[in-house]
């Protein structure tokens, strides 16, 4: 195992950033072209045109389960290999896709392939680094990554302009070619052979079951799964909102970057007050100040008509900048009493946390009509239910180790 070098690998990091950069790629450049997708195949209702979005996170839950534990029996390379098989496929099933059923299985497949992508490169890094400097490399690594959800909604808007949206798709599979003959080239296997795993059903079921021994990852399992489907609310709804709603759909792509700007930042934050503060103190702050957010906006504007859209933005910009100091932390907290099945552990939190967010983001943004008031009510009831389940832990937590100091 590579400990201590000198200094970051640029193209290690690169390429990794790389690797999962192209998932919020597949995603993000898609946004401003949802209008366009639902007339060309016949989307009528706004919660349908959802779909496009929450289903490749459907994707990206289910396939992470199988590519996580095969890679620890076959290697990290032919499993990434796999994954830009079926991202290809499935990138050509969405360009010639005649209607939404047809698109919502392309979107499902692309999910599945880009759970490669983005679960192999967090194994790789996990192989080539540990402790403190594994840290550094992935705050490198991030900082590539947050660049791409701020630039990918206008590389959309611009393939828009001047293509169609099936261009889109075409330049999801060129980039994907370009980045599978990089990493070919330049990415050795990092998997030593005496570090394979056999896949099997039983590991699962262990795997299961050991989680479910654990209080602290069982809730932040669940409260990943309902932060995470306030977030995939906005992301399905921000292009029908910003550009239905408000009509601004030139000014969209730069609103998106600009909200990105804002996770981007606090998660930044997040790395130099952690060490001060605590993972479990920053969380539950951020976690109930979200909740905070949320409920001010819908008390204030509660049976009105929208804010100045500057009010909106300035909302979802503190609300996001909660985020950065959340996401990171739940996962970490969860996976800390696990650390001995970590890739299974990663794979079934990862799952559980998916298949949370997938129903509660389809019926909330079924009651996005004509305010955006639905989101925030959504938003401030997972956070709610979020620093509730938080908080009881915490409590629970606290009885157990007084009893156990008084039998000791």
């Amino acid at each position: 195992m590579q400990t201590e070098p000198s200094k970051p690998n640029f193209e290690f990091i690169a390429l990794m950033a790389s690797l999962m950069s192209i998932v919020a790629l597949g995603i993000d450049t898609l946004l401003p072209a949802i209008p366009n997708i639902s007339e060309s195949i016949g989307i009528t209702e706004t919660q349908n045109t959802q779909l496009l979005v929450t289903m490749i996170f459907l994707g990206l839950g289910v396939g992470q389960l199988f590519f996580g534990p095969l890679s620890d029996q076959y290697g990290r390379k032919p499993m990434v290999y796999a994954g830009f098989v079926v991202f290809g496929v499935s990138s050509l099933i969405c360009v010639f896709a005649p209607n939404l059923e047809v698109m919502v299985i392309g979107r499902i497949l692309q999910g599945i392939g880009l759970s490669a992508h983005r679960t192999i490169a967090v194994s790789i890094i996990r192989d080539s680094y540990k402790g403190d400097y594994m840290a550094r490399v992935m705050s490198f690594i991030t900082a590539f990554f947050i660049l791409v959800p701020v630039v990918a909604p206008a590389l959309g808007k611009f393939i828009l302009d001047h293509f169609n949206w099936q261009t889109i798709f075409y330049v999801h599979l060129f980039l994907g070619i370009l980045l599978w003959v990089w990493f070919w080239k330049r990415q050795t296997e990092t998997l030593k052979p005496e570090y394979q795993v056999k896949f099997s059903f039983r590991s699962f079921v262990s795997g299961t079951k050991e989680m479910l021994r654990h209080q602290e990852t069982v809730t932040y399992t669940l409260v990943s799964g309902l932060i995470t489907g306030a977030f995939l609310v906005y992301l399905s709804s921000a292009q029908y909102i910003f550009e239905d709603q408000y009509g601004l759909r030139d000014a969209f792509p730069y609103i998106f970057a600009g909200l990105a700007v804002s996770i981007g930042t606090s998660t930044f934050t997040n790395g130099t007050m952690v060490m001060r503060f605590g993972m479990r103190k920053l969380s539950l702050a951020a976690t109930a100040l979200f909740c905070l957010i949320a409920v001010s906006y819908v008390l204030i504007f509660f049976n009105t008509p929208n804010p100045n859209v500057t009010v909106l933005v300035a909302f979802l910009f503190l609300q996001f900048f909660c985020l950065g100091f959340m996401w990171g932390n739940f996962r970490s907290i969860a996976m800390e009493p696990i650390g001995h099945i970590a890739g299974i552990g990663a794979a079934i939190n990862g799952f559980v946390s998916t298949l949370i967010s997938i129903p509660i983001a389809t019926f909330i943004g079924s009651f996005l009509e004509d305010l955006a008031l639905p989101l925030f009510v959504g938003l401030a009831c997972c956070g709610l239910g979020a620093v509730v389940l938080i908080l009881l832990s915490r409590r629970k937590k606290l009885v157990f180790l007084d009893k156990f100091k008084a039998r000791a």
